[in-house]
């Protein structure tokens, strides 16, 4: 395989989008932890305190998501540099460990989108039955 300035620039538009998305989704999980903080503070419940924990996970994991879409960018246009100062092996393990940053991202993504799920479930979970909104949902 021929090792070229295309080769990383192949990630680049990838984590572009993918940090759009990640702070999407940052700016929608705290735009619901202020309001859960709102509400809990004017009408206190149990409830909330087990949907705020839960969201404090997933805005760490994002926070994570997002630190390694941009160490992987950050690399990637290391790895660019090297490439045209002609230094190819040290260009590929750099678009190497880029490649590893994007799976690292996209792994702690799909952790955050199932805890995202079993959240919605113990929401809904009230609606089905009122008076075990308290545990959690069976899996």
């Amino acid at each position: 395989m021929e090792f070229n300035l295309t080769t990383p620039a192949v990630l680049f538009p990838a984590v572009s989008l993918l940090l759009l998305a990640y702070t999407n989704r940052f700016l929608a999980l705290a735009h619901v932890i202020r309001q859960l903080h709102a509400n809990y503070k004017t009408a206190p419940d149990p409830r909330y305190l087990l949907q705020i924990e839960t969201l404090r996970r997933r805005i760490h994991l994002v926070r994570n998501m997002q630190f390694a879409g941009v160490f992987s960018l950050l690399v990637c246009t290391v790895c660019v540099f090297l490439v045209f100062w002609k230094l190819l092996f040290a260009a590929e393990i750099a678009f190497s460990v880029s490649v590893l940053a994007m799976i690292w991202s996209l792994t702690l993504s799909l952790i955050e989108i199932q805890i995202s799920v079993e959240a919605l479930d113990l929401h809904l979970l009230d609606l089905e039955k009122p008076e075990t909104s308290l545990k959690p949902p069976i899996k």
